[in-house]
């Protein structure tokens, strides 16, 4: 049982004074409490001695700089001794009984750095439904209570701050932090902080006696922080809130840190990003959706220190760049047991982008990618990654691109550059990513059947082992790799051979990757088709949405007859007009587009592209940008009414596809727009039967 805390002052130590908002001075500081149970029951952000104890005095409280004694009899109340079960070390822990419909905690500014061990657990609020299944895409995933944000017209970087070892968060909705300059610091704002006791804003930018580091030995990263069960950059209603965090979780500096059953969405930048130091971090089974929407638009990105990292189990969807991306990173990591679909929604990038070296990325499914699936850099030289058990489909790219320095622009970098040449000298191992290892080769592109198996033979790498995976994507020639067929072991003389007895038939397609214990892993071999090759039949496809409400135990039933699909017929706005030079979405623009939202909400299996376009008025480069800006307002305001990411991809054509080639203003006006293109993830024929409605001045 708890033992109340009034009374017990003295367990605690020398307490100090008072200060507004928790703002102390070293000689006010008390001793930290060795356990306790602080219960927050007020959503003011004050400190002051009341009958209210806030979130604020209570992180003030476990730090040490804020006495108990300087708290209110009915404060003292809020503090109990816990119970530890025998042989445990007791805790510190900040449980919540807010009043209900009093649970959105607005800071008025920055809440203080956590500096001892200590758990903030949500969970404790009344209300908290542990049993309950939210998503269908993580059983474990739970709705958060309370709430953490900052008051209306106060700008603030961070929610929690994290510099001390063993600190648990738990249970909360965290959104709204951010910073109004133009470029991300390099410790940046973030729903959650991990770093130790005051970093250097910019460490670019340190000065002596700081550049020794680029920390002192004192700046220890702090160990064992987990995160847990928390929404970052979205309410407890699952609402995309009006004010977006910069970030979600930002491991500046930290070792141990893991990040689990967490839903992080809707951020301007990346879900998770690392900074200096972020070895030995977990990141699992979290769903992680629609970030990336104004700014660095990858899911996870890593870079500093990062070996021994794993990142698996998540659900990876609707992000506007990769789902994952190592950026120069220093040390390995393991990817392995993911779902990464419906990524680069706003910029085309492959599903994994590796630089680095000896990096392992298995049984992952990656689908539905506006580039490739996993790409591997040539600059910095990136060797030993290994790719294999993954399962990829409708990918606008290889499965597995190795970019060659051949091929320097940005989007070779990012999405991938295409079937590589066979290795034709020693340079090309310096030149490609995975020290180019060659794709293997099969003898014949059309491979008869020899009554139920398939007998295969090709050319590999010396040393290296063969894959082989049916295809079932695209008729393409290195179409995405599906199901593994088998695995040929350590390949002798550069030539292997197999039998596959796997239920292969007439007009399936196979293709092919090497692995190599010093180089990594090969792109595609080019596809081989089993006899004769026969038109495909295209199968339904499941709408694109990344999270759905768990489905309700339903009776079987027997499936209705299969009928030829009907063309589906609109009336819906195609157009979105804009001012001169404008893009952003006026008051008669969003009455159009909000029969846009009616159709998509009544229609779930249409998806859409915005083509942005501009009049000619301008250069080339600059009406692209305007372009890409006007798409973009339309997305973003169809995000806003709760339109799936995933159903949306933005593209930009400038002035190159003009409605007409007059020059009076109505043409110009007409040029003004974001067109929207309809589809059906079914491939059912849209009819689409509405004209413009709107034309800006």
């Amino acid at each position: 049982m708890k033992v109340q805390f009034l009374g017990l002052l003295s367990l605690f130590g020398v307490f100090g004074h008072l200060m507004p908002l928790g703002v102390l001075t070293n000689a006010a500081r008390a001793n930290p409490i060795d356990a306790a149970v602080l219960t927050v029951n007020s959503a003011d952000d004050t400190i002051a001695p009341d009958d209210r104890l806030t979130l604020r005095e209570a992180i003030s409280v476990a730090n040490g700089d804020l006495a108990p004694e300087k708290l209110s009899p009915a404060e003292r109340q809020l503090i109990t001794l816990p119970t530890s079960p025998s042989g445990q070390p007791p805790l510190v822990t900040i449980g919540f009984q807010l009043p209900s419909g009093q649970t959105v905690i607005q800071l008025q500014q920055a809440l203080p750095e956590i500096k001892r061990s200590l758990t903030i657990d949500g969970t404790t609020q009344a209300g908290y439904a542990g049993d309950r299944v939210i998503l269908a895409q993580n059983a474990n995933l739970r709705q958060p209570i309370v709430e953490l944000t900052p008051a209306a017209g106060v700008e603030i970087l961070r929610g929690l701050t994290i510099t001390s070892d063993n600190v648990t968060i738990r249970g909360l909705s965290l959104y709204g932090f951010t910073a109004s300059h133009g470029e991300t610091a390099s410790t940046p704002p973030a729903d959650i902080f991990i770093a130790h006791l005051a970093p250097p804003p910019d460490i670019r930018q340190q000065q002596p006696p700081a550049n020794n580091a680029p920390f002192y030995d004192r700046d220890i990263p702090p160990k064992n922080i987990l995160i847990e069960n928390n929404w970052l950059g979205i309410r407890h209603d699952q609402s995309m809130p009006d004010r977006t965090s910069a970030f979600g979780v930002s491991v500046f500096n930290s070792t141990g840190t893991t990040i689990r059953n967490n839903w992080i969405a809707n951020h301007d930048g990346s879900a998770i990003i690392t900074g200096v130091k972020a070895e030995n971090t977990l990141i699992t089974q979290n769903v992680i959706t629609g970030n990336g929407i104004a700014g660095m638009p990858d899911a996870i990105r890593l870079e500093g220190k990062v070996d021994r990292t794993d990142i698996t189990g998540n659900h990876i969807c609707g992000n506007d760049g990769s789902g994952i991306y190592l950026f120069k990173p220093d040390g390995s990591i393991n990817i392995y047991e993911n779902s990464i679909v419906y990524n680069g929604r706003r910029l085309r990038r492959a599903a994994v982008y590796l630089m680095g070296n000896r990096h392992h990325v298995t049984q992952n499914t990656i689908q539905h990618q506006t580039a490739a699936g996993v790409v591997v850099a040539a600059a910095p030289a990136s060797v030993g990654n290994l790719i294999e058990r993954n399962q990829f489909s409708d990918l606008e790219g290889l499965s597995i691109d190795l970019n060659t320095q051949h091929n320097t622009d940005v989007s070779d970098y990012q999405r991938g550059d295409g079937l590589n040449p066979d290795r034709n000298s020693p340079n090309r191992r310096r030149d490609t990513g995975n020290a180019a290892i060659n794709a293997p080769q099969f003898d014949q592109r059309q491979i008869p059947m020899q009554g139920d198996a398939v007998v295969l033979s090709g050319t590999a790498d010396e040393g290296s082992t063969v894959e082989i995976y049916q295809v079932k994507d695209k008729p393409t020639d290195a179409g995405a790799l599906g199901t593994l067929l088998l695995t040929i072991s350590e390949i002798k003389n550069g030539k292997f051979y197999a039998t596959v007895k796997s239920g292969l038939k007439n007009g399936d397609r196979i293709s092919a990757i090497s692995h190599h214990p010093q180089y990594g892993t090969s792109e595609p071999a080019i596809n081989a088709t089993i006899g004769q090759a026969i038109p495909d039949t295209p199968t339904p496809a499941t709408p694109p949405v990344c999270v759905s409400p768990p489905d309700p135990p339903k009776p079987p039933v027997q499936p209705p007859p299969v009928q030829p699909p009907e063309p589906i017929r609109l009336k819906v706005p195609r157009n979105i007009h804009f001012a001169l030079d404008q893009s952003f979405i006026s008051d008669r623009s969003a009455q159009v587009l909000d029969k846009v939202v009616a159709v998509l909400k009544a229609n779930p299996t249409i998806i859409i592209d915005l083509h942005g376009h501009t009049d000619p008025r301008a250069s080339d480069a600059y009406n692209i940008e305007l372009g890409k800006r006007r798409a973009l307002s339309v997305r973003n305001y169809l995000l806003r009414k709760g339109i799936d990411p995933s159903r949306m991809t933005i593209r930009t054509f400038g002035e190159r596809q003009r409605l007409s080639d007059g020059s009076r203003k109505l043409d110009y006006a007409r040029d003004r727009r974001t067109e929207i293109i309809y589809k059906d993830i079914r491939d059912i024929e849209v009819i689409v039967q509405e004209d413009d409605l709107q034309i800006e001045p």
